[in-house]
């Protein structure tokens, strides 16, 4: 197949927004926005690339503000506090405006260019490619949080995919008219999961490479962002189990 041909067999999902939440990410986020212009130059002629500065403290905004100069398309959302995960999150499919939308974190642990892994398996019927870890490059202590995480959401939430936390994901813009979204911290991930299998919502899963994190620090792996995030996933399974027992 010609690089042409795979361009317009791709071309045929239509349009695309690609968006990264963002907090202090200086040191990765550029490389992320370049990547992502390259990959969608390649795919699509309708497309626009988002990031979300959730009121970064380090040198982020004025990367991205200089980024602007070279990519005109390019927008930058900024929260004017830091309000966390889910609200970068819930920004960034609020400001999407193409058909399909994929997004995946600013500190360079997904590749953008396996975006392409996941397009051809968004064929009709398909709302929702999932991308899966292959192998996760965290810290040993992140790596058990992390199981423990995903095995206590699966647990209470019947989730039916195998990774939970892999932020790596193409949606079709029109989920996000059958699911309302509210989590501000990292317990989103649970929530999005759980409210598009509960609406019947079709997930296919691709395995996605990790890698280490070469800048920066993560902030879920924070007592105070793991413990908000708990909380989170708990307060969502108590009131989803209030709703079900009051129908």
């Amino acid at each position: 197949m010609t690089g042409e041909t795979k361009k317009e067999k791709i071309a045929n999902l239509g349009s695309l927004s690609i968006f990264f939440p963002c907090y202090n990410d200086e040191g990765t986020i550029a490389t992320m926005v370049v990547k992502a212009f390259d990959v969608l130059r390649k795919i699509t002629d309708d497309y626009e690339v988002i990031v979300v500065d959730d009121c970064s403290q380090d040198n982020s905004l004025r990367v991205l503000e200089e980024l602007k100069r070279y990519y005109r398309e390019l927008k930058i959302i900024r929260h004017p506090k830091n309000l966390g995960y889910g609200s970068a999150l819930r920004s960034g499919f609020a400001h999407a405006t193409k058909e399909y939308v994929f997004y995946t974190d600013g500190d360079a642990q997904y590749n953008v260019y396996e975006l392409a892994q996941l397009l051809p398996y968004m064929t009709e019927g398909v709302d929702i490619v999932n991308g899966y870890k292959l192998k996760r490059y965290d810290p040993l202590l992140r790596k058990i949080i992390g199981r423990m995480y995903h095995m206590l959401a699966k647990c209470l939430f019947n989730l039916k995919i195998r990774d939970v936390d892999c932020d790596f994901r193409l949606f079709r813009r029109s989920v996000f008219d059958k699911i309302e979204l509210v989590s501000s911290d990292g317990g989103i991930c649970v929530e999005l999961i759980k409210k598009c299998q509960d609406a019947n919502l079709k997930f296919v899963e691709v395995p996605v490479h990790h890698y280490h994190r070469v800048s920066g620090t993560s902030q879920f792996f924070r007592f105070s962002r793991i413990y908000a995030s708990l909380r989170s996933v708990v307060t969502l399974w108590i009131k989803l189990n209030m709703r079900r027992n009051k129908r």
